[in-house]
């Protein structure tokens, strides 16, 4: 888009259609923060599901999706002039074409639409993140809960329903063999612990031991093995950085939560104490580099940079941490793997999320 230079900004020197575009720019980023929060809305109601069963009016999706009618035809509006819904004004009906339903709808990988929540869930610590920008510090990783364990499970319970048997674990040689055979299993920073019971469902032979700071998290994750009825699998509330060595493990598993740790370098070390004699450490972490200049041209760079900014640093650095950030990289990476005696390191990008990659680390 164009905008109109006011009278002092021409002559100034300045590259005039440099600056358009600039604002034009500005005008799209706004727009769009706006319109993720009408998609988090269409998300959590339930309003893309519906869509997605055929078209309709604004009425007529409204009453099948049990929604109020004016609120839904201004959503709509949005979502339609984001270029989401298609409309068609001659008989006033709105269209989730199937392409878009598939990043919008059911529970699998594909479903996208989980990730508008971070924004939500983020927006209300602007305050405090403006403090700790002036005062240091952080924001402590209390003030995100319980918010923070639904958020991060919606986002990446799709995932590990539907890669993680199939797509992740087989990227690992010899992997899944160990599991069908029976191993000695650990997650640390498990979250609700929905990777650990998948697992343990699929492997009956295998313990898993899932570890999480987080007592709601942890709550979870128990409530579901009961209901599954999953006896090998376990969880317990435990600062990570003291996962016990003793009787160790023959694999460890960390799902994007090394970065988050106050001490990274301390988990590390002590993953690597904790597995046994060829033992594997198995790390799914962000997909970046650690220098700036080759994440520029990411399409998700700013995504991880500010999500780094608004909590993954800031959780660390409140408890005077490494503050290592979303952000920290496959070269840092590599090198933390390699002081913690990781000799062995192979990465693997991730099906379905662009976002992160696969660390296989052997000692």
């Amino acid at each position: 888009m164009t905008t109109h230079l006011e009278p002092e900004q021409q002559g100034s020197g300045l590259d005039e259609r440099r600056m358009e575009e600039f604002a034009g720019k500005l005008i799209d980023t706004f727009s769009g923060g706006v319109l993720t929060l009408m998609v988090d809305i269409g998300y959590r109601t339930g309003l893309f599901e519906t869509l997605a069963r055929g078209p309709g009016t604004s009425e007529e999706i409204a009453e099948r999706a049990g929604l109020q009618e004016r609120y839904v035809r201004e959503c709509l509006g949005s979502l339609v002039t984001g270029g989401i819904v298609e409309y068609d004004p001659d008989d006033g009906r709105y269209t989730l074409p199937a392409e878009h339903a598939a990043c919008l709808t059911g529970g699998g990988s594909q479903n996208m639409a989980s990730l508008s929540e971070i924004v939500t869930l983020l927006a209300p610590h602007m305050n405090d993140t403006t403090r700790v920008f002036r005062e240091g510090g952080g924001i402590p990783y209390e003030e995100f809960r319980p918010d923070f364990t639904s958020v991060m499970d919606a986002m990446s319970r799709g995932l590990y329903d539907g890669q993680l048997i199939d797509g992740i674990l087989p990227l690992v040689d010899g992997l899944t063999d160990r599991l069908t055979t029976g191993c000695r299993v650990a997650d640390v920073g498990c979250g609700t612990g929905h990777a650990i019971n998948v697992m343990a469902a699929a492997y009956p032979a295998s313990t898993f031991v899932g570890y999480d700071i987080s007592e709601e998290a942890i709550e979870s994750g128990r409530s579901e093995a009961a209901a599954s009825g999953l006896a090998n699998a376990e969880f317990e509330v435990l600062d990570v950085v003291r996962l016990p060595a003793d009787p160790g493990f023959d694999v460890v598993f960390a799902f994007d939560s090394i970065h988050d740790q106050v001490d990274p370098a301390g988990v590390l070390a002590a993953v690597s104490a904790a597995l046994r004699p060829d033992g594997l450490f198995v790390m799914m972490d962000t997909k970046s580099s650690s220098r700036l200049e080759k994440n520029i041209g990411n399409p998700l760079a700013p995504m991880i940079y500010g999500v780094s900014v608004m909590h993954c640093m800031t959780v660390s650095l409140a408890h005077g941490g490494a503050g290592l950030g979303t952000a920290w990289g496959e070269e840092l990476a590599r090198s933390m793997l390699a002081d913690a005696g990781f000799t062995d390191v192979r990465t693997h990008d991730v099906p379905d999320d662009p976002m992160d990659m696969v660390y296989v680390c052997r000692l």
